[in-house]
C-alpha cells in the first residue's frame, strides 16, 4: 500500500514545526528537561485528586539500567503517565539501595588496587570512603532513568542510607526487639567464605553442580557403618551417624558408638526420622556445625557441635589437614581414607544441589553462627492474609500460588550481615552481659566496657520498610496520608520472595494492618529472540542504552512493552526495536503529512449526519480502540495494549484512513481535516503513557497545547460507534485487499494498472466507492478490447474479472509459485513432524511450541494462497 505519509503537498505548507525526520536525540533530553522544570511529575500531597502511587523498586546504587530494569521502567512510567491523564494525583517516587555487600566489594577493590584494606582504614574512616564513592560514581542508574524517560518524582528522590530511612529502621528494629520479634541465636546460616558474611536463604543461588560421592565405613567388623557423602572434609565435625529407628539393618547398632575414622573419637549412632532408608546406605554423618539438617538432628539428640572451618573456610582441626582450603581438603581426607581401606566403594560421579553468593557465585558454607533473625512466623502469616482476603491482589492470579508456597513455608530470616556499610545494627552490650536495644530517640548506654554490635543489617531489611519508610514513617507526614497504602507494585517475578514477602511482612506489622500496596503486577524476565536467557557467555544481552541511542527511548520503551504479557517471559530482538522505530517514523510522517494537509484540532467535531461513511468509519475504529486499550490496561495486559494501538495507528489511521481520505484531503474538506485531527489527536494521547517523547513533540504541534501529559485520557464516546460504517470499509478493504494480493503473487509492480470489471459493489453497498477502490487497487475500466484472464469472487455477491494480457510472464509466474509451494509443503511437513513428536512436545517450552504451531499456520496458508494464485493463472 502507498504510504499513508507520503505527500505531494508543498513542504512550505504549516508542519508545526515538525522537521522533515524524527530524530529521537533531537526531541529527547530537551523534552525531559523541560518536563522537569515545569514540575509535571511533582506530586501534591494537598491535592484532592485521588491518590495513585507507585515507589520504584530502588536498584543497586552500583548498578547501570539493564534490560530488566528498561521493562521494568517502562511498564510502571507507561501506568504512571496513564493515571495522570486519568485525573489522579501521581505520585512515583524514586530513590537507590545501599546494595551492603555489593558496595563495600566495589569499594574494597577501589582500595585492594592502592594495596589497602578496609582494615587498614579502620571501619569510620571506610564507611567515609563509601560515602564518597556514592558522591562521585554511584547512582550513575538514576541518569540513565532519564534517558529512559522516567517520570519520577525527584524533588522526593531518597536512598536506603539516609537520615530518614535510617531512623525508620532504627524505629521498627527497635519495635520489633521489644515484641519479640527479632533474637540472637546460634543458628547455621549460609556463610561466603569470600564476602566474609551471612547471607539469607534468598541470597544463595542453587544450581547442579557436580561431585563426587564416597562411601566410607566406621567402626569394625559387624558393628561397622558406613556412610556415603560428597563432603568428605566435613567429617572431621562428626558427632554422630544417624539411621531411621524402622530401618531393620541397623537395629543392632542403635545406641551404640563408632570410631570416627581420621579423628580417634568415638561418637554415637541414634535412631533420627529424618533419615531416608532409601538413599544411599540409609545412614548418614551428622555433622551439626556445617549442615542445616544435622544441626537439627543435634538439637533433638542433644548432640555437640563441632566447627571444623573458619571464616575462610579453612580446615582449623589441629592435624595433617590443618590450614588447607575446603576443597584441598576433601581429596586428601579422602586419600587418607583409601589408604587406611575405609573407602568401601568407588567414587562415583553425583550431581547435587550447590548454593552459591549471588553477589560473588562463591560456594556457600553451612556454618554455626551467632546472628540476629527474625521471627516470621506470624508475620508472615499476616502477609498469606493479605492475599488471602482480598487486600492485596496478585496479578496475573497464578503466580499467588508461587507466593503462598513461600510465605507458608518460611523460615526465621537471618538479617545481620558481617559488613561495615550498612545500617549498623542498634543494640549494646554490657561488661555483664547486658543486651540494650536504642531506639532512634534513646541515647547508648556509656561507660567502660560497653559496645555496639559489629553488624549491619541485611540490604533487604531496610528496603522491606521502602513503601512506609520513603513516605516519611515513622512521622505521621502528609504525604503518608495521602500516599499510603500505594496503588500498585510492578516488579520481576523473580524476586516474589526477595522484597515482595518482605515489605508485605513490614507494612502490615508497622502500619496496623494496613497493606503496602493493593496490587502487584507481575512482569517475567526479559529473554532473546529466540526466547533464549540472557547471558554474556551467550553473546545476547540487550543494552537498552545501546538501543535508546540508535532508535531512540520510545522504541526501546515500545518494544519492550509489546513483548510484556502478564507473568510472561519477554522476548526481544534488535530487529523488533528496529520496528519500533519505523512505527514512530510512521507516527511523525502521519502527523506530519496531516498537518500539511489542514488537520485541525479546532472547534466541535461536525455532527454525524455531515460525515462520510470513512470518516465515521474511522471515528467508530477510534471508539472500540479506546475501549479495548482500557480493558486491556485494567487487566495489566500492555503486550495487548501496544499490539491494540500498532494496529488502529499503522492499519486503521495511516494505510485506510489517511489514504482513503486523500482526494478529499486535496478538495480542502473541512469535515475530514477536522475528523483527521481528532483522530490523531486522541491516538497521540492513548500512546503517550507507552512512547512519550514522540507523542508529545507532535501532540503540541498538533494541538499547540501545554503538554500532552496534561490532556484527558480519552474516553469512549458511544454515539460515535457505527456498525454500518465498519461492515460498509470492511467490504471495500476485502475488495482492495483481494486485488493486492493477486497482483502480488502474480508479481505485478504496484504501479502496473490493469484493466478490471469490478460487479456486485452494490449488493453490499459500496459501489459509490468504485472509484476509490480502482485508485487503491491500480484498476482502470475495462476498455473495448476487454478478455478477462482472472476472476476473483471476492465474496458471493462481488467478482472481479481482470485482464493480465502482457502484464504477467506466465511461465516465470508458474515457475516461481511451483517453488514457493515446495518451499511452504517443506516447512509444514517439518512442523508436522516437531508437533507429532511427543518428547518433542514434553519436553519444549510453551512459546517454542506455540512458535512451531505459528509457523505451521503459516505454511498451510501460504499453501492455500499459492494454489489459488496457480490456478488463476492465464492458460498458457
Amino acid at each position: 500500500m502507498t504510504d499513508a505519509t507520503e505527500s505531494r503537498t508543498p513542504d512550505s505548507r504549516p508542519t508545526g514545526g515538525l522537521s522533515a525526520q524524527y530524530q529521537p536525540g533531537e526531541v529527547e533530553q530537551r523534552r525531559y528537561e523541560r518536563w522537569v522544570s515545569e514540575g509535571y511529575f511533582t506530586a501534591d500531597a494537598k491535592s484532592d485528586k485521588p491518590p495513585f502511587t507507585i515507589v520504584i523498586p530502588p536498584p543497586n546504587v552500583t548498578g547501570s539500567l539493564h534490560v530488566g530494569h528498561a521493562l521494568d521502567h517502562t511498564i510502571q512510567d507507561t501506568l504512571v503517565r496513564l493515571k495522570r491523564m486519568q485525573g489522579y494525583e501521581v505520585l512515583w517516587l524514586p530513590g537507590m539501595d545501599h546494595a551492603g555487600i555489593a558496595t563495600q566489594n566495589v569499594v574494597e577493590r577501589k582500595l585492594a588496587a592502592q594495596q589497602l584494606s578496609r582494615h587498614d582504614l579502620g571501619r569510620e574512616k571506610f564507611v567515609e570512603k563509601v560515602w564518597e564513592w556514592k558522591a562521585e560514581s554511584g547512582g550513575a542508574i538514576l541518569g540513565q532513568m532519564r534517558r529512559l524517560g522516567d517520570s519520577v518524582d525527584w524533588t522526593r528522590e531518597r536512598f536506603t542510607m539516609d537520615e530518614g530511612l535510617s531512623r525508620a529502621v532504627q524505629t521498627i528494629f527497635k519495635r520489633m526487639f521489644d515484641d519479640d520479634l527479632i533474637y540472637r541465636a546460634n543458628r547455621i546460616i549460609n556463610w561466603c567464605p569470600r564476602c566474609l558474611t551471612a547471607l539469607s536463604d534468598i541470597e544463595v543461588e542453587h544450581s547442579d553442580d557436580e561431585g563426587e560421592l564416597v562411601s566410607i565405613r566406621y567402626g569394625e567388623g559387624d558393628n561397622s557403618i558406613v556412610v556415603a557423602t560428597t563432603r568428605a572434609e566435613t567429617m572431621l565435625g562428626d558427632t554422630a551417624v544417624a539411621v531411621h529407628p524402622d530401618d531393620e539393618r541397623y537395629q543392632h547398632l542403635i545406641g551404640t558408638e563408632v570410631e570416627l575414622p581420621l579423628t580417634g573419637r568415638r561418637i554415637p549412632i541414634v535412631a533420627d526420622e529424618h533419615v531416608d532408608p532409601a538413599f544411599g546406605t540409609g545412614a548418614v554423618k551428622v555433622t551439626p556445625a556445617h549442615d542445616p539438617n544435622d544441626f537439627e538432628i543435634g538439637q533433638r539428640h542433644g548432640l555437640p557441635s563441632l566447627t571444623v572451618m573458619d571464616e575462610r573456610a579453612v580446615i582449623t582441626v589441629p592435624g595433617p589437614f590443618e590450614g588447607l582450603d575446603r576443597f584441598e581438603a576433601r581429596p586428601a581426607i579422602v586419600a587418607a581414607l583409601m589408604e587406611q581401606g575405609r573407602i568401601v566403594a568407588e567414587k562415583r560421579p553425583y550431581v547435587h544441589s550447590v548454593g552459591h553468593c549471588s553477589r560473588c557465585k562463591t560456594t556457600v558454607e553451612p556454618r554455626l553462627s551467632l546472628q540476629w533473625f527474625v521471627k516470621t512466623g506470624p508475620l508472615a502469616k499476616a502477609a498469606g492474609d493479605a492475599v488471602r482476603d482480598g487486600r492485596v491482589k496478585i496479578e496475573p492470579a497464578e503466580l499467588s500460588k508461587r507466593y503462598f508456597a513461600w510465605v507458608d513455608n518460611m523460615h526465621d530470616w537471618c538479617i545481620s550481615r558481617q559488613l561495615w556499610w550498612g545500617h549498623r545494627i542498634p543494640v549494646w552490650y554490657g561488661p555483664d552481659g547486658e543486651v540494650v536495644c536504642v531506639g532512634p530517640d534513646e541515647q547508648p548506654p556509656t561507660g567502660e566496657g560497653w559496645r555496639q554490635d559489629e553488624d549491619v543489617l541485611d540490604t533487604w531489611f531496610s528496603s522491606g520498610l521502602w513503601p512506609f519508610s520513603t513516605l516519611g514513617w515513622p512521622e505521621q507526614t502528609a504525604e503518608l496520608e495521602k500516599f499510603y497504602p500505594t496503588s500498585v507494585l510492578v516488579t520481576g517475578y523473580d524476586i516474589l520472595f526477595f522484597w515482595v514477602a518482605r515489605m508485605m511482612m513490614f507494612g502490615l506489622y508497622a502500619m496496623d494492618g494496613k497493606q503496602p500496596f493493593d496490587v502487584v503486577n507481575l512482569h517475567g524476565m526479559v529473554r532473546d529472540g529466540h526466547g533464549k536467557k540472557m547471558s554474556k557467555s551467550f553473546g545476547n544481552v540487550v543494552d537498552p542504552l545501546d538501543w535508546i541511542d540508535r532508535y531512540g527511548a520510545d522504541a526501546t520503551r515500545f518494544t519492550l512493552a509489546r513483548g510484556a504479557n502478564p507473568g510472561s517471559d519477554v522476548p526481544v530482538s534488535e530487529e523488533w526495536c528496529q520496528g519500533s522505530r519505523n512505527f514512530c517514523n510512521k507516527l511523525w510522517n502521519a502527523t506530519r503529512f496531516a498537518m500539511m494537509n489542514g488537520a485541525t484540532v479546532t472547534g466541535e467535531l461536525p455532527d454525524k449526519s455531515e460525515l462520510s461513511a470513512i470518516d465515521r468509519w474511522i471515528l467508530s475504529r477510534l471508539e472500540h480502540t479506546i475501549a479495548e486499550v482500557d480493558g486491556y490496561f485494567a487487566t495489566y495486559e500492555y503486550a495487548k495494549v501496544c499490539d491494540t494501538l500498532y494496529h488502529f495507528a499503522w492499519d486503521d489511521v495511516c494505510d485506510w484512513y489517511v489514504e482513503l481520505s486523500k482526494p478529499v484531503l486535496a478538495a480542502g474538506s473541512a469535515t475530514t481535516q477536522r475528523v483527521l485531527g481528532h483522530v490523531l489527536d486522541q491516538l497521540l494521547r492513548l500512546l503517550h503513557p507507552v512512547i512519550p517523547f514522540v507523542t508529545e513533540e507532535l501532540w503540541i504541534a498538533l494541538t499547540g497545547g501545554e503538554t500532552v501529559m496534561k490532556a484527558a485520557w480519552p474516553t469512549v464516546d458511544k454515539n460515535l460507534i457505527d456498525d454500518a460504517a465498519e461492515e460498509e470499509l470492511a467490504a471495500l478493504q476485502k475488495v482492495v485487499t483481494e486485488v493486492r494480493r493477486f497482483r502480488s503473487d502474480q508479481g505485478l509492480k504496484p504501479s502496473q494498472r490493469v484493466s478490471a470489471a469490478l460487479t456486485g459493489l452494490g449488493t453490499v453497498g459500496i459501489d459509490t466507492h468504485e472509484p476509490l477502490i480502482r485508485s487503491l487497487a491500480r484498476l482502470d475500466a475495462p476498455g473495448p478490447d476487454f478478455t478477462a484472464t482472472a476472476t476473483l469472487a471476492v465474496t458471493g455477491a462481488i467478482t472481479v474479472d481482470l485482464d493480465t494480457r502482457g502484464a504477467i510472464d506466465v511461465a516465470a509466474e508458474r515457475a516461481r509459485l511451483e517453488k514457493d509451494r515446495t518451499a511452504a509443503e517443506k516447512e509444514a511437513t517439518q512442523c508436522r513432524a516437531k508437533l507429532g513428536n511427543e518428547s518433542f512436545i514434553g519436553k519444549a517450552p510453551d512459546h517454542v511450541v506455540a512458535k512451531i504451531k505459528d509457523r505451521l499456520a503459516t505454511a498451510e496458508a501460504d499453501l492455500v494462497r499459492i494454489a489459488a494464485a496457480l490456478e488463476a493463472l492465464p492458460q498458457a
